[in-house]
């Protein structure tokens, strides 16, 4: 479910934390102030302020604590679609300073930067990859890997070549393994829970003064659809309103194109 809600557009996603919060506020409130419960729930007064910071500072730790996952998450994306792209940037100007022919190096790597752009990065939104770029890398190593290379073009070119076709593909492992990482779902259910408890705890300092009470569920429950949704449009790197271009991988293939 968690999941699902992330994978919605951007207004989606604050549209649904605003009826989530803005349900669990105006239910507290009313079993506070006007339910059949009120008078035994009246009997907790006297909690004094400080039992909302207890509450609100595990809110705002755990909440800090996801920024900075997906803020590192999308930070280890990028550098993985720059590091692909520089790698096969690399690649091809090997090959063009290769005294031996390599188009059909070239043209292969031009297949897989191309598969990459029109299929693969589509299905990452899907979390998935693409079994056409799989196979135009597939072809590109194995080209790559053809003895006779060493032989017209020395075993130094050989090697290096090899070694950057495998930045290339380690790369681009890193990035798909990025992509389908959902290891923070548990961390947004707590962080949605502990929204809801810092409603209640602030319901529960506030039971004598039933406008004050409002107030201060309404504005908490602002800032935390705000905070929230904010972190929520970042969470999934290739996909979503902020998610991280083609461009890099882009650039390269404009490159590689023939004269």
């Amino acid at each position: 479910m968690i999941y699902a809600w992330l994978d919605l557009p951007a207004a989606a996603l604050f549209a649904v934390l605003v009826v989530f919060y803005g349900l669990t506020g105006t239910l507290i409130s009313l079993l506070c102030l006007s339910s059949p419960l009120r008078a035994s729930i009246q009997t907790l007064t006297g909690i004094v302020a400080p039992y909302f910071a207890a509450v609100s500072i595990l809110f705002a730790l755990l909440t800090g604590f996801l920024a900075n996952d997906v803020g590192d998450r999308n930070r280890q994306a990028w550098r993985a679609v720059n590091t692909e792209s520089s790698a096969a940037g690399s690649l091809h100007t090997l090959s063009v300073a290769s005294a031996s022919d390599m188009a059909v190096i070239r043209l292969s790597l031009r297949d897989y930067l191309l598969s990459v752009v029109r299929d693969e990065w589509q299905s990452m939104a899907e979390d998935g990859a693409s079994a056409q770029t799989e196979a135009a890398l597939a072809v590109l190593l194995r080209e790559l890997g053809n003895p006779k290379i060493a032989g017209e073009a020395g075993q130094a070119v050989h090697s290096a070549l090899l070694s950057t076709a495998l930045r290339v593909r380690d790369a681009r492992a890193d990035r798909l393994a990025l992509a389908s990482d959902h290891t923070n779902d548990v961390k947004w259910a707590t962080v949605l829970i502990l929204g809801v408890l810092t409603q209640i705890a602030l319901a529960l300092v506030h039971l004598e003064r039933a406008r004050a009470q409002i107030a201060a569920i309404g504005l908490f429950s602002a800032a935390a659809v705000v905070a929230l949704g904010l972190i929520a449009l970042q969470e999934q790197p290739f996909d979503g309103a902020m998610r991280i271009s083609s461009a890099p991988i882009e650039a390269v293939l404009k490159a590689t194109a023939p004269p």
